[in-house]
């Protein structure tokens, strides 16, 4: 519980200013003016009094007790304050002061030793290079943010101090209230999964809004978020997400699997609704804020002209919304209500002379609509409109059991409308593709709530068997895992793989082709060559022990030529399997959040198309079939254009597979099947490729 953080009731300014513009003034002056009811004590050691308060010298000198300190001297004395502060009494200590690890490696060095001490002593610090926190609730603002927001339902966490105050000038420009905004700076001690943690049980808080540019511990933030998004939304801004992972991967998956990505992955993971710029933010987080989730993806959209409602029909679709007429019933009866020229279709277009009596009908007729799960109400300001008066009959008819949200587009015929909409808690957006986005936002949120249990399968595979290879791969120390031992590997987890075996001659690949059964692959093996088919070290469809003779020869005569340095330890000799569907699924891990798992189109259109869709392991099969499905290829494998569908079931399977084995054995680190052939269903699918990376070997 961060009680003495949030809800102080001595708190302490060490370095409290007389000096207007300074930031020991501003913290003590916000903390008055904010109207804070408990006792405020200004430290500051050449003063008796600071705007009006009676000024300790010394911390040390105080014989009362203290629940928080607010630290705003020279960063070279931020230790001692902190010090002070804790024989004082103190259990949370907020450090606005900068100077620390963002100036390089001694500031750094004290960040650590600050923390530490806290930590010791079971006193948690907020910062430091922050800039502090507000809590309405309580009327504190112990910030040098001048702006005091009012009591709302949305609560804030920022690692940015300067976005903090747009988001304050944000709120108050649009008169949406907060509960809480924390500023964790450098987050040393409480970072970004503490504060969650903390407003999940916060009962003035209904919405968690962020904006983060790193995340500490990631497995414990995916662990605490998705606990955190089952009680309330939780809504973030990531930035810093364009920077490629920190080495040169070289697989598939690995090029594939950026920061970004991996963020993703945990946000889907966790039911985090993400937001793609500051505007979303606020946008989703409004909407969830004051409006109750929808029960299903069906909006009605009301409209008084044809434009705005096909922008916002353009919108919905676009997002996987669906946009369907109104019952037969429904509709015939509001046509009869309207004027002939209306239309009762899906948008609902009540024309440019529509008064709110009008607007009143259309939105009783959705309400009524149990096949509307949530509606769109759209008004550009005609000469015959009454935008207020229309908002404020939307609001009296508006019965809360469905979401509402409306886009008065427009500047000042519709500011007092607006107004009119905050005030009554009905989210109002300036465009039609912003009320559709934040509507689909409440519609994932609502999704992810009512989604069945998370059951991870365990197969029974044979682990040893998979020691002992990685054991032996090790004492080489190779860390690339070839084709195969790959396929070995993968065997012993129940992967289809055809029959093959490595050959070091020609003599032997045909050998080893006469016992397979034509027609073989015949596939270069050599640590140094990642990309087989780039060498020429891949030939398909040999028929007769003349083609296997020849292909060996031309193909050792070749690379030798085209990789002089490469090791060369012979030719896979493996029959072909049936065609099928060629997909890839690969596993990155990723240092923040661990194995991230990847499906696509495999072949050579894996880079090409880059068609793939990642989640974080350990899988479920219904994560598995939401991998597939989110995919644009997905409609291939489903069967388009007449062509037979593939068997989705296995290829989940496969993928809750690779799930299990890179859960049972984190040393490796980067995977991919490519090409993963799948058939018919009740074909089984068959490992085509496969290499892997270790971790561990020097």
């Amino acid at each position: 519980m961060l009680e003495a953080l949030l809800n102080p009731k001595t708190v302490a300014v060490v370095g409290a200013s007389r000096t207007p513009g300074k930031v020991g003034y501003e913290v003590l002056s916000n903390l008055i003016k904010s109207g804070f009811k408990g006792a405020i004590i200004p430290v500051n050691p050449s003063g008796d009094e600071i705007l009006g308060l009676e000024c300790c010298n010394d911390l040390k000198t105080l014989k009362t007790k203290i629940d928080m300190s607010v630290v705003v001297v020279p960063s070279k004395y931020v230790l001692e304050a902190v010090k002070d502060s804790i024989r004082a009494g103190a259990k949370a200590i907020t450090v606005i002061t900068a100077g620390f690890k963002e100036v390089g490696k001694e500031g750094a060095a004290m960040e650590r030793e600050i923390a530490q001490y806290c930590r010791e002593r079971g006193v948690r610090m907020l910062g430091p290079n922050c800039l502090g926190l507000l809590n309405t609730e309580n009327d504190m603002n112990a910030s040098f943010a001048v702006q005091m927001p009012t009591p709302g339902a949305i609560s804030v966490i920022s690692q940015s101090g300067a976005l903090c105050t747009a988001i304050l000038d944000w709120s108050i420009g649009r008169g949406v209230g907060l509960a809480k905004l924390l500023s964790i700076g450098n987050k040393a001690d409480l970072c970004e999964t503490d504060l969650l943690a903390e407003l999940a049980d916060d009962d003035q808080t209904k919405v968690i809004a962020c904006y983060l540019e790193s995340i500490t511990e990631g497995d414990e933030f995916i662990r605490v978020a998705e606990t955190v998004a089952t009680k309330k939304p939780v809504v973030i801004l990531k930035a810093g997400t364009t920077q490629a992972g920190t080495k040169a991967a070289s697989s598939h998956t690995g090029s594939l699997a950026g920061a970004d990505i991996a963020y993703g992955a945990a946000f889907k993971r966790a039911g985090i609704i993400r937001a793609e710029n500051f505007e979303a933010l606020f946008d989703y987080a409004t909407a969830l804020a004051m409006q109750p989730l929808p029960k299903g993806d069906q909006v009605a959209i009301i409209t008084n002209a044809g434009g705005p409602g096909i922008m916002a029909a353009d919108a919905a679709e676009n997002l996987g919304l669906k946009v369907k007429p109104l019952q037969a019933a429904i509709a015939e009866a509001l046509k009869a209500k309207l004027p002939s020229a209306a239309s009762v279709g899906n948008p609902i277009d009540v024309l440019g002379d529509a008064d709110p009596a009008r607007y009143v009908l259309a939105l009783d007729a959705a309400q009524d609509d149990d096949t509307v799960d949530g509606i769109l109400v759209l008004l550009t300001p005609q000469a015959m409109s009454n935008p207020t008066a229309t908002a404020e009959a939307i609001i009296k008819a508006s019965r809360g059991t469905k979401p509402v949200l409306v886009s008065f587009m427009g500047g000042q015929d519709v500011m007092a409308a607006r107004s009119v909409f905050v005030a009554a808690n009905v989210p109002d957006y300036p465009s039609p593709e912003r009320a559709a986005t934040a509507f689909k936002a409440m519609v994932d949120c609502a999704a992810w709530r009512n989604r069945p249990p998370r059951v991870v399968v365990r197969f029974p595979v044979n682990r040893r068997r998979v020691e002992r290879i990685l054991a032996r791969q090790k004492r080489t120390g190779r860390k690339e895992v070839g084709e195969v031992e790959g396929k070995e590997i993968l065997r012993a987890y129940d992967f289809h793989v055809l029959p093959g075996q490595l050959a070091r001659t020609a003599e032997e690949a045909v050998a080893v082709a006469d016992r397979v059964g034509y027609p073989v692959a015949m596939k270069i093996v050599s640590p140094d060559i990642i990309h087989k088919s780039d060498f020429g070290g891949v030939r398909l469809g040999l028929s007769t022990a003349s083609k296997v003779r020849d292909a060996f020869d031309l193909m050792m005569l070749r690379i030798g030529r085209r990789a002089p340095e490469a090791q060369l330890r012979g030719v896979y000799v493996e029959k072909m399997g049936s065609p099928g569907r060629e997909v890839i699924l690969g596993m990155h891990r990723d240092a923040q959040f661990g194995p991230m798992l990847m499906f696509g189109l495999g072949g050579v259109f894996v880079e090409v198309m880059k068609d793939v869709s990642f989640y974080l392991a350990p899988l479920t099969h219904a994560e598995a079939m939401q991998m597939l499905a989110s995919t644009r290829s997905f409609a291939l494998l489903k069967g388009a254009r007449g062509q037979a569908p593939v068997d989705l079931a296995a290829i989940a399977g496969a993928l809750q597979r690779i799930s299990q084995l890179v859960t049972d054995f984190p040393q490796v680190v980067e995977m991919d099947i490519n090409p993963f052939i799948v058939g018919e269903v009740g074909t089984p699918p068959v490992v085509a490729d496969a290499r892997m990376t270790i971790s561990g070997v020097e």
